[in-house]
């Protein structure tokens, strides 16, 4: 992944010096659980982690004529520990190796994934309690329905990264596995006490059943929780994205002091980072057809997947990671305008409570048809005449055979659309 969309936390991850740091681990590792059961001599693993360095040029270069990386890798670390070289990789198979540092690399990147999911949490829950009450008004269809609240509306947000928090988990959960079961994955030549070793020391579990391969549908489902994340990160991206519209003007990215908006239009702020987010989350969400793909490989075990994956693991991960923080950021420094939110809710005149008049009507023994055919057309005398819906209903005799002034007047308090927060609130954060 490019810079620009990086940090460095999960760069680190995915950097190939990290990537071969692992194989050395879980080659060392299954080097301890070999001379536990005696089949190597003891001393080999200590021995080899005392002079074993990771020289990447000299893999590269050792790569270049053998055309096969595990092989290039093995070379160089021989190379520098002399003879007990031997005895790595004994029974092993390149997949052994290359899932199962993998399999570690998602797993760290999760966790990291996870503390951002976390921090954004953390945000939602306070902004939500700030604007707990701020009055604004909801949309369907992008056209006024009925009042709720900001905090409500990012109460809604709150709610789903917690599901995403919890999918996240069993994703991680998903793929931490461990398979060191040989060639075609019969341990014909290891012996399967050594993938127990392994699993335990690097804390991962052991793959029930592995070809050559850990299973594709494991990570599948990782990438298809990350492309979910996405969503959701769009999700609220596109929300402020839409309230900062000129029209709108309810909320708006946080605008520095030397920022520019436009290199030809001065006056202009943009909303660019929630359109950062957006495109950042399609490229996220389009990594999962791969991994889908990748499900389907010939008999025990083929390399397609392996390009794919080489991509698509840094990639989205970091993607997702950049995103992520991006949206704490804008989420924790928006600026929030209620008194905006309250205009544009009184944009209508009170259309916005004609499901109220409507029901109140049958309460009084009007069928629903006949009452929503009244309130309707008192609707659209409101827009005609520029009048309020109240004023229009004001202006018919036959609306006082059923409510006088006073009860009319109640049914056009805002505070009716707000009486069940608290309790929707304690459902989200209790």
């Amino acid at each position: 992944m490019i810079k620009r969309y990086s940090r460095k936390e999960l760069t680190n991850i995915w950097e190939e010096k990290n990537r071969f740091r692992i194989w050395l681990d879980i080659e060392l590792a299954a080097a301890e659980g070999m001379e536990k059961i005696g089949s190597i001599p003891k001393g080999v693993a200590k021995t080899i982690r005392s002079k074993a360095k990771i020289n990447v040029k000299r893999i590269h270069k050792i790569e270049d004529k053998v055309k096969h990386e595990i092989i290039a890798f093995l070379t160089s670390i021989t190379e520098q520990v002399g003879s007990k070289g031997k005895f790595l990789h004994q029974g092993m198979t390149s997949s052994d190796v290359l899932d199962t540092c993998f399999n570690i690399q998602l797993v760290q990147s999760g966790k990291i994934l996870l503390n951002d999911i976390d921090e954004i949490l953390k945000v939602l829950k306070k902004q939500a309690n700030k604007h707990k009450f701020t009055i604004c008004i909801g949309r369907s269809h992008g056209i006024h329905a009925e009042p709720i609240t900001f905090g409500l509306k990012l109460a809604n947000f709150y709610e789903e990264f917690k599901r995403n928090r919890k999918r996240l988990i069993q994703a991680i959960t998903e793929i931490s596995t461990c398979a060191i079961s040989g060639a075609v994955g019969t341990f014909a030549n290891v012996d399967p006490r050594i993938e127990k070793y392994v699993a335990k020391k690097l804390k991962l579990k052991n793959e029930p059943i592995s070809s050559q391969i850990i299973p594709r549908d494991r990570y599948a489902y990782y990438f298809s929780i990350l492309g979910i994340i996405a969503g959701s990160v769009e999700k609220i991206a596109t929300e402020i994205r839409h309230l900062q519209r000129t029209e709108v003007q309810e909320v708006q990215e946080f605008f520095s002091k030397n920022q520019k908006g436009s290199s030809a239009m001065p006056h202009k702020t943009n909303p660019i980072l929630s359109e950062n987010l957006t495109g950042l989350s399609r490229l996220v969400r389009s990594y999962v057809i791969p991994a889908l793909e990748n499900i389907t490989l010939w008999h025990e075990r083929d390399i397609s997947h392996s390009s794919v994956e080489r991509n698509i693991g840094p990639d989205s991960n970091i993607t997702l990671d950049f995103a992520l923080f991006r949206l704490k950021n804008i989420l924790k420094n928006m600026n929030v305008y209620p008194k905006k939110m309250l205009s544009n809710l009184n944009l209508t005149m009170g259309l916005i409570f004609s499901q109220g008049v409507m029901l109140e009507l049958t309460k009084k023994g009007l069928s629903r048809e006949y009452s929503y055919k009244v309130v309707q057309k008192h609707s659209v005398n409101a827009q005609n005449k520029n009048i309020s819906l109240l004023d229009s209903l004001k202006s018919d005799k036959k609306i006082y055979g059923y409510f006088d002034n006073k009860k009319l007047e109640s049914i056009f308090d805002l505070n009716y659309h707000t009486k069940n927060i608290d309790l929707i609130f304690n459902r989200v954060f209790n």
